[in-house]
């Protein structure tokens, strides 16, 4: 019997079904902003649904069917695989507890712009760990900061909210990488599902308590609104989060970091046909400027790659679906 070809940097071939996931997940992130701008609720509180409801729709199916993976990562070599799965949440709580409402408070197409900066902060961390970056990486990453500047300078003459929402977003792409290098290292060895229970469930949890401690109202809400985090959470989080986590296992984190870049055209375009929202012309130019300066420095990272050995896992650039 023939052993399972395997591409060269020792992930399965890509087949149709995770070609599927990846367009299916690109189209369901790119409803997310527009989704979080129309809910009239707290941003926490749509975040704290999200993820709530999701890992109840998740651990059923976890824990029939991936009870003995689950009790590896309590023992052992396996607690490791257990602790990044842990700490993805957490990164992730942080991106929902600062992304969210950066929707709300700018414009759509800011706010995912902006956010889309995460692999300009996944190579920094990348450099953190001692590795050198490609020349054409620092073009890209000057670049992506001068568009991020500009949008944010225009706003700035527009309003001072939205400002405070292009800031958020920006942290929002920083935790956005670490969720991700987190996520990388898990799922080298865990199967998508007990993973983004796990990472889903700490992020809850994290979110309920900030929810609660800050006086954030997580019920009483129109029924417009709860359709609206219904749509979230069938979209952005099952269809977005969970596709793309699969896809990690056949795509290089890289390859699928570029194709996350469409999420923010697209996330406008359904703002614009579906809320009447314009983007600001004076930020155009900026965020177009930031979305080219994070293309080159995937794309940079991606040729550096493919000259040198392969780089563990968390030095991928992957993207985090909103």
């Amino acid at each position: 019997m023939p052993s399972p070809q395997v591409t060269p940097a020792g992930r399965p071939p890509v087949d149709p079904l995770s070609a599927g996931a990846v367009i299916l997940a690109v189209a369901a992130v790119s409803s997310s902003a527009p989704l979080i701008a129309y809910a009239a609720a707290p941003a926490l509180a749509i975040a704290f649904w999200r993820n709530t409801i999701s890992v109840g729709l998740l651990s059923p199916v976890t824990l029939l069917r991936r009870r003995a993976e689950l009790r590896t990562l309590t023992r052992g070599a396996g607690r490791r695989e257990g602790w990044f799965c842990v700490l993805s949440g957490v990164a992730l709580a942080v991106h929902f507890a600062t992304w969210m409402p950066s929707a709300q408070l700018t414009s759509v197409a800011a706010a995912t712009a902006l956010v889309a900066t995460q692999p300009v902060w996944q190579g920094l961390i990348a450099l953190g760990q001692g590795r050198r970056l490609p020349t054409v990486a620092w073009v890209g990453i000057g670049v992506a900061v001068l568009g991020a500047a500009l949008a944010t300078g225009a706003d700035f003459g527009h309003s001072h909210r939205a400002v405070m929402g292009d800031l958020l977003a920006v942290i929002g792409g920083m935790a956005a990488a670490v969720y991700t290098a987190f996520g990388e290292r898990a799922r080298a060895t865990i199967s998508t599902t007990t993973y983004t229970t796990i990472c889903y469930g700490v992020c809850a949890a994290l979110l309920l308590v900030v929810c609660l401690v800050g006086g954030v109202r997580l019920t009483g809400f129109a029924g417009t609104t709860w359709l609206a985090i219904l749509g979230l959470v069938a979209g952005a989080q099952l269809l977005g989060h969970s596709m793309f986590n699969y896809a990690l296992h056949h795509f290089s984190a890289t390859t699928i970091s570029v194709l996350i870049l469409l999420e923010a055209p697209g996330a406008a375009l359904i703002a614009w046909a579906w809320l009447g929202q314009l983007p600001r012309l004076a930020a155009l130019p900026g965020l177009a400027l930031l979305l080219v300066g994070v293309a080159i420095v995937i794309l940079g990272n991606t040729r550096a790659n493919r000259r040198t050995t392969p780089i563990p896992a968390p030095a991928e650039t992957a993207p985090l679906p909103d």
